[in-house]
């Protein structure tokens, strides 16, 4: 009998937001593998659960080694849980390597989904959640974050950040420098928690009022992304017509090209329409 992997979503800083399904997935599973054990200790008093299975570790600098095992429990018929000390397993968080050695394996993964500091931050940000890109934590080193952000500058996508809290105001600078000291963004510190606090400004006025926060608390960033380049209507135009001349449909043409130069799809389904009709 074939076991499976299931990745669990765990409180990001509220344990009243656990669902149901994992208290139900920590007192049922036959081996835990988790972050950090003691947290997972302390989550499972908070919710008055007693796990009867195994309980391990599995964090970044043993998940190579640990997922072998873990796949080879569930491949033998056990259900292993997979856990981080808060949010979802594999985002920025270990848990990957093990769903690639399971896949590998022929071993189901399943989650039971949980709270999310990268969708709760988005959230409440105000900015566009239509389409978002999750950039993790930026690089360390001044010269490789300001490469990084170079590499973003044109990110029509809002961006979504983690970033430690004794390295916020350095990123901010470096985001403003990179990115523009007007674009929009939102610094989302302590979510879920006592102290939470949802700063929303110009990243250069957000850099500034950093430089005075105490270096604590858990911190997600969110971060508009490009305007359109604006872009001549001669040239938008033109784009669509060697588009449609090339086998492309005119909707589909119309509706990429506005979408990458911010001009009218109306307009210019329209223009071409127009400028491809006998005179």
């Amino acid at each position: 009998m074939r076991g499976r992997v299931v990745l669990a979503g765990t409180p990001i800083g509220n344990a009243e937001d656990a669902p149901p399904r994992l208290v139900t997935a920590l007192a049922s599973a036959d081996v835990i593998a988790a972050e950090d054990t003691r947290r997972l200790r302390r989550l499972c008093a908070s919710l008055g659960v007693e796990p009867r299975g195994r309980v391990v570790s599995s964090h970044e600098h043993n998940e190579d080694s640990r997922g072998e095992d873990l796949v080879a429990a569930a491949a033998a018929g056990a259900t292993v849980l997979v856990v981080t000390d808060a949010g979802m397993p594999t985002v920025s968080d270990p848990g990957y390597r093990v769903v690639v050695a399971a896949a590998a394996a022929g071993v189901p993964v399943t989650t039971v989904p949980g709270p999310s500091a990268v969708l709760a931050a988005l959230a409440v940000s105000g900015l566009a959640t239509d389409r978002f890109c999750f950039e993790g934590f930026l690089p360390r080193k001044a010269g490789e974050r300001a490469s990084a952000l170079a590499e973003l500058a044109r990110e029509r996508r809002t961006m979504v950040f983690f970033e430690a809290p004794h390295r916020l105001a350095a990123s901010l600078e470096a985001m403003a420098e990179a990115l523009g000291a007007d674009r929009r963004a939102a610094v989302c510190r302590e979510l879920t928690k006592t102290h939470e606090e949802v700063r929303r400004g110009p990243l250069a006025e957000l850099a500034a009022w950093a430089a005075g926060l105490a270096k604590i608390g858990e911190v997600t960033l969110v971060v508009e992304g490009a305007p359109a380049a604006a872009t001549d209507p001669a040239t938008a135009l033109a784009e669509v017509l060697a588009r449609v001349a090339a086998g492309e449909r005119l909707k589909d043409a119309a509706a990429e090209v506005a979408e990458a130069t911010g001009a009218s799809k109306r307009d210019l389904y329209q223009a071409a329409l127009a400028a491809r009709s006998p005179r």
